[in-house]
C-alpha cells in the first residue's frame, strides 16, 4: 500500500514540475508578463515622442512659422525693423559684490 502512495506522491509531483518551472511554466508566464509591462510603458514614451516630431515635421512642411521660429532660436535671426535684445541672468558672484558695496 505504501508503495502505491508513494508512487502516487512521485508521479504527481511529476506532474507538478512542468507546471511551475517548465518551458511555459507559471513562473516563466510571470517573467514575460513584466516584460511584457516594461515593453509597453517604452513603447508609450516613444509613441509620444513620434507623435511630437511628426507634429514638428507637419509644420516644417505646411508652414512657415515652425521654420520662422528655429530660425530665430537656433541662429538668432530677426526680421526687417526688428531688434535682437539678449537678456543675460546675473551671475551670483557680481550680485553679491554689489551688494556689499
Amino acid at each position: 500500500m505504501r508503495i502505491v502512495i508513494y508512487s502516487m506522491l512521485v508521479l504527481l509531483i511529476a506532474i507538478q514540475f512542468p507546471l511551475w518551472l517548465g518551458k511555459g511554466g507559471w513562473l516563466k508566464v510571470y517573467e514575460m508578463e513584466k516584460q511584457v509591462e516594461l515593453q509597453e510603458a517604452k513603447n508609450s514614451l516613444l509613441a509620444l515622442r513620434n507623435a511630437k516630431l511628426s507634429g514638428d515635421v507637419k509644420d516644417l512642411k505646411d508652414g512657415t512659422r515652425a521654420i520662422e521660429e528655429r530660425a530665430r532660436v537656433e541662429h538668432g535671426l530677426i526680421k526687417e525693423g526688428e531688434y535682437f535684445v539678449q537678456i543675460l541672468p546675473a551671475d551670483k558672484s557680481t550680485e553679491a559684490s554689489a551688494t556689499k558695496q
